[in-house]
């Protein structure tokens, strides 16, 4: 939820800025903005996108060697050109950007006001930087110092970024519930960001700013880092591995559409070195430090929001069905108000593409608060969630732009899936025969989705085209197919704005088929074999209420081709994997109906890519 971006060095500002602005775009796109400090602290800022700001500020004055820049995710104040950020304090000597919720800036709004402040905005983030103006003056502090004081009094979640145009050789940021990471750069010169991407075109020096720590940067070369509690630390620079390339389309008309297809590769990264099934095994380095434990656990407890909880579902059913250990998928954002029951012999797995998710970080917490061990199932490296857990794993997935997720889903279920198989092996829960086999149909996965990408494409169009205009859809699977349902309705919900719900297919006489007509699609997973007369007869249910069929099926089924309307054929697998080859089409079909419905399908409308306040 929104990004932000500063500078501080020799070079302009204004072009790293706005290229990191569009980097991070993906954060959040109701509005945008910069500040500027020259001679003067100029802001500009604008309703819209990035590229509305750059309309906006056409020819005026860019110029300055020290700014930050911010795009918007709304939360307090509608989008608009007033609500939009970087805000003045009062005085209009500071110039504050921020990503979270200042839970209590009413209270802090009304004993401002008392003291003579007044407010433009709607925003709570304005609050903030009038606070921080009033303890800068009443005390006489320097920056740094007024927001220490400041954010030791606020409640909530933030990343912050503030700069003083009677102190133009610093900038202040501080972190609490939201990401921010400082870059460092050549000498004098500093980058602060939501995450990486602005940063790694001019250096892959980075320091990992955790909750409640204050940095301060300098033109001279210089960087002071502490804790609100007033306490120096040392910081620690680390090396990022992401290229720039990653962060381009490379040809593609989208992120999502790009993401999709590097599918192949990202499984075989998330795979390599893992596992070998010439040799029979699987290790994971998270794993292996705590096998024991959680081989031995009572019970795993999986926490997750959106797609990862989807993914979360899948591994449910990996770690029942061939691992035999009690699984509970919960959503993070319940999961820790209904005082949930956790012991010392659980163990919780967060699921998160970002690492940021806020639900996540707090359900983390509160596990980890009564004994259990936390793992973490993550994409982005150095993230907070890869930092909180006990031990954990990356799926190696690289940078996903588009706000719905894709490469993250298979990333996560490939690595929930070698967790299964190791944990299924350790605890001789798995026929030796059967872990082999397994082992041999995943390392064939990424030439199978390689050869399903290319072979389905120009079908899945054909129905898109034919459903598009469709108001209504249901998604039905059974098993390890009904979690591939629930995912393919999100996306299609995300990007085409069409309402759609995914259920198992038994469920759907106890109620959903009272929708069931001639224009409602109803798209059935049937690739797995353990349920396949059942899934029939759902589908013949639907035919006989005229409902149109699409049916993801196994190559060489000719049973439901013959009842369905339209078949989309996936390689075949064992069960447990069928997930990792039956969403491709999912994802495509969503993907062309937004583009034929003419929906900014990286963009969507009201989401952003991490979701870092509650």
């Amino acid at each position: 939820m929104c990004g932000i971006v500063a500078y501080i060095g020799k070079k302009e500002a204004y072009p790293i800025l706005i290229k990191g602005l569009q980097r991070l775009e993906y954060r959040g796109y109701d509005s945008a903005g910069v500040a500027l400090m020259n001679a003067d602290l100029n802001v500009y800022k604008k309703k819209g996108k990035v590229n509305d700001l750059i309309n906006f500020i056409g020819e005026k004055d860019t110029a300055g060697h020290v700014g930050i820049g911010h795009t918007r995710w709304a939360t307090h104040g509608k989008p608009d050109d007033i609500n939009a950020h970087p805000h003045y304090s009062g005085n209009h000597r500071l110039v504050i950007v921020h990503n979270g919720i200042i839970e209590n800036y009413d209270i802090i709004k009304k004993a401002l006001e008392r003291k003579g402040h007044t407010f433009t905005s709607q925003t709570d983030t304005e609050v903030l930087v009038h606070f921080i103006e009033e303890l800068q003056t009443h005390f006489f502090l320097s920056l740094e110092e007024a927001v220490r004081k400041a954010l030791s009094r606020v409640i909530g979640a933030y990343a912050i970024v503030v700069i003083d145009k009677n102190d133009p050789t610093k900038i202040v940021g501080a972190r609490k519930g939201s990401p921010l990471v400082v870059g460092v750069g050549e000498e004098g010169e500093f980058f602060m960001a939501s995450d990486a991407s602005p940063i790694v075109e001019y250096t892959k020096r980075v320091i990992y700013l955790n909750d409640e720590e204050i940095a301060c940067v300098s033109s001279d070369g210089s960087i002071v880092v502490k804790t609100i509690q007033n306490q120096e630390l040392t910081p620690m620079v680390h090396e990022i591995e992401l290229e720039i390339e990653m962060l381009e389309k490379g040809g593609y008309d989208h992120f999502m559409l790009k993401e999709i297809h590097e599918q192949p590769t990202r499984i075989a990264d998330c795979m390599r070195g893992r596992m070998s099934a010439e040799e029979g095994w699987i290790k994971l380095s998270g794993l292996e430090e705590h096998l024991s434990r959680i081989a031995n656990a009572e019970r795993i407890i999986m926490v997750a929001c959106g797609t990862s909880w989807h993914a979360a579902l899948v591994g449910e059913y990996l770690f029942e069905d061939l691992a035999r250990i009690p699984v509970e998928v919960e959503y993070a954002s319940e999961f820790r108000y209904r005082n949930p029951i956790i012991g010392e012999k659980d163990v919780v797995i967060a699921m998160s593409q970002s690492g940021e998710t806020a639900d996540t970080l707090a359900a983390l917490e509160m596990a980890k608060d009564r004994g259990a061990l936390i793992y973490g199932v993550v994409n982005v490296v150095g993230s907070s969630i890869s930092r909180l857990t006990d031990a954990g794993s990356y799926i190696h997935a690289g940078p996903e732009i588009g706000v719905a997720s894709t490469k993250a889903f298979t990333g996560q279920v490939t690595l929930l899936t070698m967790m299964a198989l190791a944990l299924a092996n350790t605890r001789g829960k798995i026929k030796t025969s059967y872990y082999h086999q397994l082992l041999s149909e995943m390392e064939a996965l990424p030439h199978k989705v390689e050869q399903l990408l290319q072979e389905v494409d120009q079908v899945v169009k054909y129905i898109a085209e034919e459903i598009k205009d469709a108001q209504n859809m249901l998604y039905l699977g059974r098993g390890y197919s009904f979690p591939v349902a629930l995912e393919g309705a999100l996306k299609l919900k995300e990007i085409s704005y069409i309402h759609a719900e995914g259920y198992p297919a038994a469920e759907m006489k106890h109620g959903p088929i009272a929708l069931i007509d001639e224009n409602m699609p109803v798209i059935v997973v049937c690739t797995n074999k353990s349920a396949y007369e059942k899934i029939v007869s759902n589908i013949q249910e639907v035919k006989a209420r005229k409902g149109m069929v699409i049916a993801i099926v196994t190559k060489g089924d000719t049973t439901i081709k013959e009842l369905a309307d339209y078949t989309i054929e996936i390689p075949e697998t064992v069960e447990p994997l069928t997930p990792l080859l039956s969403v491709i089409p999912l994802q495509l079909l969503s993907y062309y109906i937004a583009v034929m419905r003419g929906c900014d399908v990286d963009q969507p409308r009201n989401l952003a890519k991490s979701v870092t306040v509650e």
